[in-house]
C-alpha cells in the first residue's frame, strides 16, 4: 500500500464529518420552503404562484427536429455516441446551453435546460449524461459560480463551441466520503503538480478541460480546472456499465501534471464547498432524465395496454394492470412538476433551493425505477427482452428493459439515495443544531454547553407552541384550491407532525441521532412527499387539466406518507443493525453454502489500491473532430 493510499484509508469517522460540516453553506441567506417544512411551517406563499417561466427558446424546436435524426437504439448498440452526433449537438449550442451569451452560450434558464435535457434522454438517456456533466457539474457551471473573469474569457467559449468537460472527483476508495481524498497538488513555483488517480468521470475519455479536486498540503481541498491534454494524463480505460452503454466514463491518471495557479477556482482550500454548491442547482439534471424515462414508459403501457387483449378485455381494463398505469402517469406528473416547480424558483433566485434540488434529486430517481419496474411488469416478457429482438421477430420495439438499466445508476450519481437522506437531514435538523448543538457536542465545554442551554430554552418556548395548530384544521382551510385542498390540510398537518417527530427523536437519542439513519431516511422521505404534492396542487390550479392527476397522486402519496410515519417508530431498525454485524461476523456463512461461488483470487482486492507514478497502460482518450 503507498503512502498516499494509506494517508486517505487512515481518516477517521470524526475527521470526515468535520470535512463534510466545513464544506456546507451554513447561512440561510434567502428563504427555503423545504427549511421551513421540516421546521412544520407550511410556507405555500413561498412557492405559488409559481414565478413566470422565460419565453420558449427557439433552440428547443430546433433541437427537437434535430433528435428525430439520432439513432438512439444505434447508440446503445454501439456503446457509442457517434462523432457526427458531438458534431450535430456542437452546432445547435447543446453544449453551451447553460454558459451565458456573452461567451458564446445560450444562456438557457434551468427550466428550459432541464426541458432540454428531458428531450435528449427520451433519444437516449447516455447522450443527456453527456450534456448533462459536461455542464451541470463539468467546467461551466463552477465556473459560473466561482470563477474569475479571465478564467470565463479563456474557457468558456471553448466549451460553448463543443469542447467537452468532466468533473473529477471520485477515487478507487474514495465516494461520498471526501476527507479521504488521495489526489494531491503540490504547490511549486507558478502553480501546482498533480498526482492521483480518478475513477468513473463520466465524459472523461473525450473531454479537453477537467474540474479536477485535489488536496493542495495544508490547505485543502481545492478545484482546479485541467487541460485534459496536459503532459502526465493518461486515461488508462474506459468503463463499462449495467446501462448508459454509450457513456464515456473514464479512470483517469495524473502523473506530476502541471496546473497553472490561475487554474485554481475560487481559491485553496474551497473546493469541496464549491462542489457541493454547484451541486444545488447541478442535481436538477438527473430528474430531468427521470421524467423523460417516466414520459417514455407512459407512451409505452399506453399504446400497449389498449391493444394486448387477454382474457377477452385490453389488459389496461383489468385492475391489476390499470392500478400499474394509473402509478405511471399519476409519478411522471409529479416528477415533472416538481422539477418544473425547482427549475423556476431557481431561475427566480429568490429562494435558497439546496434542499428542495436535493429532495427532486432524491424523488425522481427513487419513483422513476418503480415506474420502470411497472413498465416492464405490464409488457412481460416483452419488457424483459431487448428491443432489437423485439424488432428482429417482426414487433414493434419498445426500450422498457434499457429504460431500467439506464435508470438504475441515478440512485447513485451525485449522491446516493443514502447519502441524500444524510445530507437533506443534516439540514433538516440545522436549526436545532444551531441553538442546541453544544449540548450534545462532547467536545464542548461547561460554559458552551450553558449557553446552548439558554438559547434552546428561548428557542423551543417560541417555536414548539407553532406546532400545535395550524391551517390544516380549518375545514375551509386552502379553500382557493378547490378539490385539491384536502391534500393542502394534510401537508400542512404532515409537516407538524412531521417537526414534533424530529424534536422528539432529537431530546430521545441526542447525539446519537446521527447514527439513526433509519428514521433520518424517513423523515426525509416523509418531507419529498410533502414537497411533491405541494408541487403538484400548485400547478394543477394553473392548470386544470392536470386536475384528476395531482388527486391522484396525492392519495397515493399520502398512503405512502403514512406508511413512513408509522415506520418512525415502529420498524426494524435495531434488529437489523444485529443482524448485519451477525451477517459481517461470519455467523450465518452457512447461507453461503451450496452454490458454486466463482474462483476467487487473493490478489484481487474489492477495491483497487493506486500508486502514484507513471502510466503503465496505453492511453484510451477519444478526441472528437470539431464540428464543421
Amino acid at each position: 500500500m503507498t503512502t498516499t493510499h494509506r494517508k486517505s484509508a487512515d481518516v477517521s469517522e470524526k475527521q470526515a464529518r468535520q470535512t463534510a460540516e466545513a464544506a456546507r453553506e451554513s447561512e440561510w441567506r434567502q428563504p427555503s420552503f423545504g427549511k421551513e417544512l421540516f421546521l412544520g411551517r407550511f410556507r405555500l406563499d413561498l412557492i405559488d404562484p409559481r414565478p413566470d417561466a422565460e419565453p420558449e427558446p427557439a433552440f428547443l424546436a430546433d433541437l427537437a427536429a434535430y433528435l428525430r435524426t439520432v439513432d438512439g437504439a444505434a447508440i446503445e448498440r454501439d456503446a457509442r455516441i457517434p462523432d457526427e452526433v458531438f458534431q450535430g449537438l456542437a452546432r445547435l449550442g447543446a453544449f453551451g446551453m447553460k454558459i451565458d451569451k456573452e461567451y458564446g452560450g445560450l444562456g438557457l434558464s434551468n427550466l428550459h435546460y432541464c426541458k432540454a435535457l428531458t428531450m435528449v434522454g427520451s433519444v437516449n438517456a447516455a447522450l443527456g449524461a453527456l450534456l448533462s456533466a459536461h455542464q451541470s457539474i463539468g467546467v461551466p457551471q463552477p465556473l459560473k459560480s466561482f470563477g474569475s473573469p479571465e478564467q470565463k474569457k479563456k474557457f468558456l467559449p471553448r466549451l460553448a463551441a463543443g469542447e467537452v468537460s468532466a468533473f473529477l472527483l471520485t477515487e478507487p476508495d474514495v465516494g461520498s466520503d471526501p476527507a479521504r481524498l488521495g489526489t494531491v497538488a503540490e504547490p511549486v513555483d507558478g502553480g501546482y503538480r498533480l498526482n492521483g488517480v480518478k475513477l468513473w468521470a463520466t465524459n472523461g475519455t473525450v473531454a479537453t478541460l477537467l474540474v479536477v479536486m485535489a488536496r493542495v498540503p495544508e490547505k485543502g481541498i481545492t478545484a482546479f480546472v485541467v487541460e485534459a491534454d496536459s503532459e502526465g494524463i493518461t486515461v488508462e480505460r474506459r468503463n463499462e456499465f449495467l446501462g448508459l452503454r454509450g457513456l464515456e466514463n473514464s479512470v483517469t491518471r495524473f502523473h506530476d501534471v502541471f496546473v497553472p495557479a490561475e487554474n485554481v477556482i475560487g481559491s485553496a482550500g474551497k473546493g469541496l464547498r464549491i462542489a457541493l454548491t454547484t451541486l444545488n442547482t447541478g442535481r436538477l439534471s438527473l430528474p430531468a432524465m427521470c421524467v423523460a424515462a417516466g414520459k417514455r414508459s407512459l407512451a409505452i403501457v399506453r399504446e400497449w395496454s389498449a391493444e394486448r387483449v387477454q382474457w377477452g378485455r385490453p389488459v389496461g381494463e383489468h385492475e391489476a394492470v390499470a392500478k400499474k398505469i394509473a402509478f405511471i402517469a399519476a409519478t411522471t406528473y409529479a416528477m415533472e412538476s416538481t422539477l418544473d416547480l425547482c427549475c423556476l424558483i431557481a431561475d427566480d433566485e429568490r429562494n435558497d433551493i439546496r434542499i428542495e434540488a436535493a429532495l427532486i434529486k432524491l424523488f425522481a430517481s427513487e419513483m422513476a425505477c418503480k415506474v420502470a419496474d411497472e413498465l416492464i411488469q405490464i409488457r412481460g416478457g416483452r419488457g424483459y427482452e431487448t428491443a432489437d429482438s423485439l424488432r428482429a421477430r417482426g414487433e414493434r420495439p419498445s426500450e422498457a428493459e434499457q429504460i431500467l438499466r439506464d435508470l438504475r445508476i441515478n440512485r447513485i450519481f451525485e449522491g446516493s439515495t443514502e447519502i441524500m437522506h444524510l445530507l437533506i437531514a443534516r439540514e433538516a435538523v440545522d436549526a436545532h443544531l444551531s441553538v442546541a448543538g453544544d449540548i450534545i457536542d462532547p467536545d464542548a465545554g461547561l460554559g458552551r454547553k450553558a449557553r446552548a442551554g439558554a438559547r434552546a430554552g428561548a428557542f423551543y418556548a417560541r417555536w414548539l407552541p407553532t406546532l400545535a395548530v395550524g391551517q390544516g384544521q380549518n375545514p375551509a382551510g386552502y379553500g382557493e384550491y378547490g378539490p385539491l385542498s384536502s391534500h393542502l390540510r394534510y401537508v400542512e398537518r404532515a409537516s407538524r407532525r412531521l417537526a414534533r417527530s424530529t424534536f422528539y427523536a432529537m431530546s430521545r437519542w441526542q447525539g446519537r441521532l446521527e447514527r439513526k439513519q433509519g428514521f433520518l431516511g424517513r423523515v426525509v422521505d416523509i418531507g419529498a412527499e410533502l414537497f411533491a404534492m405541494s408541487a403538484v396542487c400548485v400547478r394543477a390550479r394553473t392548470e386544470p387539466e392536470g386536475a384528476q392527476l395531482a388527486d391522484l397522486f396525492c392519495r397515493q402519496s399520502r398512503l405512502r406518507a403514512e406508511e413512513l410515519f408509522r415506520g418512525l417508530w415502529d420498524n426494524t431498525d435495531s434488529i437489523d443493525v444485529r443482524a448485519a454485524k451477525a451477517v459481517l461476523g461470519g455467523r450465518y456463512g452457512f447461507l453461503e453454502e451450496g452454490v458454486i461461488h466463482p474462483p476467487a483470487s487473493a490478489d484481487e482486492a474489492w477495491v483497487a489500491a493506486w500508486a502514484p507514478g507513471p502510466a503503465t497502460v496505453d492511453d484510451v482518450r477519444r478526441r472528437i473532430p470539431p464540428a464543421g
